[in-house]
Protein backbone atom coordinates (compact mmCIF):
# COMPACT_ATOMS: atom_id res chain seq x y z
CA UNK A 1 0.00 0.00 0.00
CA UNK A 2 1.17 3.15 -1.22
CA UNK A 3 0.19 6.45 1.18
CA UNK A 4 0.47 10.49 0.30
CA UNK A 5 -0.67 12.79 3.13
CA UNK A 6 -0.21 16.15 2.54
CA UNK A 7 0.24 19.17 5.21
CA UNK A 8 0.30 23.50 5.45
CA UNK A 9 -3.00 24.60 4.06
CA UNK A 10 -4.69 27.37 5.74
CA UNK A 11 -6.36 30.47 5.52
CA UNK A 12 -3.96 33.48 4.57
CA UNK A 13 -4.76 36.69 3.28
CA UNK A 14 -4.17 37.83 -0.23
CA UNK A 15 -0.31 38.65 -1.08
CA UNK A 16 0.75 35.77 1.51
CA UNK A 17 2.50 32.25 1.49
CA UNK A 18 1.48 29.37 2.26
CA UNK A 19 4.01 25.52 2.07
CA UNK A 20 2.30 22.72 1.41
CA UNK A 21 3.90 19.36 1.76
CA UNK A 22 3.28 15.82 0.60
CA UNK A 23 5.05 12.96 2.52
CA UNK A 24 4.78 9.75 0.36
CA UNK A 25 4.78 6.54 2.33
CA UNK A 26 4.23 2.69 2.08
CA UNK A 27 5.58 -0.13 0.01
CA UNK A 28 7.40 2.36 -2.29
CA UNK A 29 9.90 0.82 -4.59
CA UNK A 30 11.00 4.31 -6.48
CA UNK A 31 9.05 7.44 -7.15
CA UNK A 32 8.55 9.28 -10.59
CA UNK A 33 7.06 12.51 -10.86
CA UNK A 34 5.45 14.03 -8.22
CA UNK A 35 3.25 16.93 -8.46
CA UNK A 36 0.70 19.38 -7.42
CA UNK A 37 -3.02 19.80 -8.94
CA UNK A 38 -5.86 21.71 -7.50
CA UNK A 39 -9.72 22.12 -7.41
CA UNK A 40 -11.47 25.29 -7.09
CA UNK A 41 -14.89 25.23 -6.09
CA UNK A 42 -17.40 24.49 -9.54
CA UNK A 43 -14.32 23.83 -11.50
CA UNK A 44 -12.09 21.26 -13.00
CA UNK A 45 -9.18 19.76 -11.11
CA UNK A 46 -5.67 21.27 -12.62
CA UNK A 47 -2.37 20.61 -13.05
CA UNK A 48 -0.25 23.65 -10.39
CA UNK A 49 2.90 22.42 -10.69
CA UNK A 50 5.16 19.07 -11.96
CA UNK A 51 8.62 17.79 -11.00
CA UNK A 52 10.80 14.71 -12.39
CA UNK A 53 13.10 12.66 -10.26
CA UNK A 54 15.60 14.55 -11.66
CA UNK A 55 14.04 17.70 -10.52
CA UNK A 56 12.73 19.10 -14.06
CA UNK A 57 9.39 21.18 -13.20
CA UNK A 58 6.24 22.79 -14.87
CA UNK A 59 4.18 24.82 -13.93
CA UNK A 60 0.55 25.92 -14.65
CA UNK A 61 0.87 29.45 -16.38
CA UNK A 62 -1.21 31.08 -13.82
CA UNK A 63 1.22 30.38 -10.85
CA UNK A 64 4.48 31.00 -13.28
CA UNK A 65 6.71 32.87 -10.88
CA UNK A 66 4.32 32.82 -7.58
CA UNK A 67 4.58 28.85 -6.73
CA UNK A 68 7.99 26.68 -6.39
CA UNK A 69 7.92 22.97 -6.73
CA UNK A 70 10.34 21.10 -4.98
CA UNK A 71 11.41 17.52 -3.17
CA UNK A 72 13.34 15.18 -1.49
CA UNK A 73 14.58 12.17 -2.85
CA UNK A 74 15.57 10.86 0.12
CA UNK A 75 12.38 11.55 2.14
CA UNK A 76 10.44 10.80 -0.53
CA UNK A 77 9.16 13.86 -0.07
CA UNK A 78 7.70 16.98 -2.08
CA UNK A 79 6.61 20.56 -1.47
CA UNK A 80 5.06 23.24 -2.93
CA UNK A 81 6.06 27.30 -2.16
CA UNK A 82 2.84 29.72 -2.75
CA UNK A 83 3.58 33.46 -2.85
CA UNK A 84 2.14 36.53 -3.56
CA UNK A 85 -1.71 34.05 -2.73
CA UNK A 86 -4.38 35.46 -4.27
CA UNK A 87 -8.15 34.43 -4.04
CA UNK A 88 -8.49 33.17 -7.18
CA UNK A 89 -5.70 30.24 -5.82
CA UNK A 90 -8.32 29.33 -3.45
CA UNK A 91 -8.65 25.68 -4.02
CA UNK A 92 -8.61 22.08 -2.38
CA UNK A 93 -4.88 20.93 -3.19
CA UNK A 94 -3.28 17.88 -3.53
CA UNK A 95 -0.57 15.64 -4.02
CA UNK A 96 0.51 13.83 -7.04
CA UNK A 97 3.24 10.78 -7.56
CA UNK A 98 3.65 8.36 -9.99
CA UNK A 99 4.96 5.27 -7.93
CA UNK A 100 6.56 2.03 -8.59
CA UNK A 101 5.86 -0.28 -5.49
CA UNK A 102 8.27 -2.94 -4.16
CA UNK A 103 5.49 -5.45 -5.49
CA UNK A 104 5.05 -4.49 -9.10
CA UNK A 105 8.12 -3.01 -9.47
CA UNK A 106 7.59 -2.94 -13.26
CA UNK A 107 4.22 -1.57 -13.19
CA UNK A 108 4.15 2.75 -12.02
CA UNK A 109 1.01 4.04 -10.97
CA UNK A 110 -0.88 7.25 -10.19
CA UNK A 111 -1.28 7.78 -6.61
CA UNK A 112 -2.87 11.16 -4.85
CA UNK A 113 -3.49 12.30 -1.60
CA UNK A 114 -6.56 13.38 0.10
CA UNK A 115 -6.06 16.82 -0.64
CA UNK A 116 -5.40 19.69 1.89
CA UNK A 117 -7.23 23.03 1.82
CA UNK A 118 -6.27 26.31 1.04
CA UNK A 119 -8.09 29.77 1.46
CA UNK A 120 -6.94 33.12 0.17
CA UNK A 121 -9.50 35.63 1.96
CA UNK A 122 -8.92 39.01 3.78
Amino acid sequence: QVQLVESGGGLVQPGGSLRLSCAASGSIFSIGTMGWDRQAPGKQRELVAGITRGETTNYADSVKGRFVISRDNAKNMVYLQMNMLSPEDTAVYYCTASITTIERPLSPGDYWGQGTQVTVSS
